[in-house]
């Protein structure tokens, strides 16, 4: 339901659907999806904050796959972490 609203309020949302009404998204639509969400529910924009960022900040794109990358960096020392803590000390 998330997603068929913020359909209605960011032009950039316009997945293709068939005669049944299924949406298929494009990896460009999911980016915009990601984007979106990180404003929105992350970062706390407003709709109409988020609208704004998207059409005049052209670096938002690079900050989330930053955002992105860290994340899984972050998930990998926290794994590599609780092994060598699950190892016996000789």
């Amino acid at each position: 339901s998330l997603v068929r609203y913020w359909e209605q309020e960011f032009p950039i949302l316009r997945p293709k659907k068939n005669k049944k009404g299924n949406r298929y998204f494009t990896p460009e639509d999911i980016k915009n999806l990601k984007i979106i969400y990180h404003l929105v529910k992350e970062k706390g924009y407003t709709l109409d904050g988020a609208r704004v960022a998207l059409t005049t900040n052209s670096k938002i794109s690079e900050t989330i796959s930053m955002i992105e990358r860290l994340e899984f960096v972050k998930a990998e020392l926290i794994k590599l972490k609780e092994s060598l803590a699950d190892t016996p000390e000789h």
